[in-house]
């Protein structure tokens, strides 16, 4: 079995219908991603965190907006304090950089304002999004960097548990929201992570239009709940059905960890979602 089938394997449990005649190793690192929650305390190399900088600056912009902006933590303080504010995860304190991606306005707006030009637009829920997806496609790109530098890294949404706490902690602006943070770090050989499987690609594709059979669905969603616990179980973690564990977290607004209220703090904030 090569490489690659290996991994796909790993990815959706069964091999794939073909193999790219060109590209193979790009796909192998994206294919081989896997969250790493235990971090060796070794200090990164010289300019990773400009190089990683750099390859999230390379990711596609709405209009070149660019309307992100990063915040690196690593002074040991500040990093504890918010694993705090993250649902006390251990490993935002343990990995040598943190990197908090922020929805940015603020900067559109001050750009604006020394022009003498106005920025209502800001104030839109479009703009708003522009400014979460230009941030999600930077650090995605940062997270490929990262890996393909030998790094393991992973995302804690949590962060959004107590917005108003973190924008004060980082001293944001008005106009800028704390989307998600990504640790990076060498991964502790001594816990090792697998790859975790992913829904069948039958429950997510649809071809020229959105047309999902009920059947197709189900059978795809069942064949995933078995696949998902058959990974739980080799992780020695509980095992629980996908479908279970997806209603619960959508079943209503005291399942989101207080993120329920982001209309509201995000309006706080300064961003108008007009």
């Amino acid at each position: 079995m090569s490489h690659y089938t290996n991994l796909w394997q790993q990815r959706y449990g069964a091999a794939p219908a073909a193999l790219p005649p060109t590209g193979q190793a790009v796909i192998e690192q994206l294919l081989s991603h896997r969250s790493v929650r235990a971090f060796l305390p070794d200090a990164l190399p010289d300019g990773t965190l400009q190089t990683l900088l750099a390859a999230a600056q390379s990711a596609a912009s709405s209009s070149n907006l660019q309307a992100f902006s990063v915040v690196a933590v690593q002074d040991p303080a500040r990093k504890a304090r918010l694993a705090v504010l993250a649902g006390r995860q251990a490993h935002i304190e343990q990995v040598p950089l943190f990197l908090v991606w922020v929805a940015d306005l603020s900067r559109l707006d001050r750009t604006a304002a020394r022009l003498l030009r106005a920025s209502a637009a800001n104030r839109t829920l479009e703009m708003f999004l522009v400014a979460a997806v230009d941030a999600a496609l930077a650090a995605q790109n940062a997270v490929v960097a990262a890996e393909a530098l030998g790094l393991g890294t992973v995302y804690i949404g949590a962060l959004r548990n107590h917005p108003e706490a973190v924008a004060a902690e980082l001293k944001l602006p008005p106009n800028a929201f704390a989307l998600f943070g990504l640790c990076v770090g060498h991964p502790d050989p001594a816990k090792p992570t697998a790859i975790k499987p992913r829904l069948p690609q039958s429950a997510v594709l649809h071809l020229e239009t959105y047309a999902q059979s009920a059947q197709t669905e189900t059978e795809a969603v069942a064949a995933y709940d078995e696949l998902i616990q058959s990974f739980q179980h080799s992780q020695g973690l509980a095992p629980m059905p996908w479908s279970q564990q997806a209603s619960q977290r959508v079943a209503g607004p005291q399942s989101l960890s207080g993120r329920d209220r982001l209309a509201q703090i995000l309006r706080g904030l300064g961003f108008g979602l007009e």
